[in-house]
């Protein structure tokens, strides 16, 4: 592993892991059974996957009934995975990826699914307006997301993604130039 790599990275860089993540993702649980229907692969195997990407901090056990049923999800607190600067690794990697099949396949959707309504700007915030501006964000999000359901006609999964930060100077004064601001 080169001093550029995390342990992280090399989880991700797995096409089953990778795979399990983007399903979890889509499904809310998973178990093994379910991802090896999914995928084409045997149950053993993503067993095997899915308890690594737990013990990287990727996934945890989700709420189950009795029996041998084991649902995984997930990760919603305890351990961060490796060189997680918060926002997430793992949220980046499957953004990204999911956003390279968007492009590779957008062409054989439907006219009324091709639409790519991906779009950045620069705003000049103070740190209350960019927590304010986040919760709206966070609550239109909310609204469709309550309404959700993979059964719901006419639905498809659809990724959300809103990265609100501040714009740091590039150079070795960094961020302490910036403290004059505050």
């Amino acid at each position: 592993m080169s001093a550029q790599t995390s342990p992280g990275d090399t989880v991700l860089a797995h096409p089953v892991r990778a795979a399990l993540l983007d399903l979890v993702r889509e499904r809310g649980t998973l178990t093994s059974t379910e991802a090896a229907r999914q995928l084409g692969h045997s149950s053993g195997l993503c067993s095997f996957h899915l308890r690594q990407l737990a013990r990287y901090g990727y996934l945890e056990e989700a709420d189950h009934g009795r029996g041998r049923v084991r649902p995984w999800r997930l990760a919603t607190g305890g351990a961060e995975p490796p060189g997680d600067d918060g926002f997430g690794v793992l949220a980046r990697a499957l953004e990204d990826e999911g956003y390279r099949r968007w492009l590779a396949g957008q062409p054989g959707m439907p006219p009324q699914w091709r639409h790519d309504e991906a779009f950045s700007m620069v705003l000049h915030l103070t740190a209350a307006e960019l927590a304010e501006a986040a919760g709206e964000i966070r609550a239109v999000l909310d609204r469709y997301r309550r309404r959700e359901g993979p059964g719901r006609a006419g639905t498809r999964p659809v990724a959300a993604v809103a990265r609100l930060f501040p714009l740091l100077p590039a150079g070795p004064a960094g961020p302490a130039a910036d403290r004059a601001a505050d």
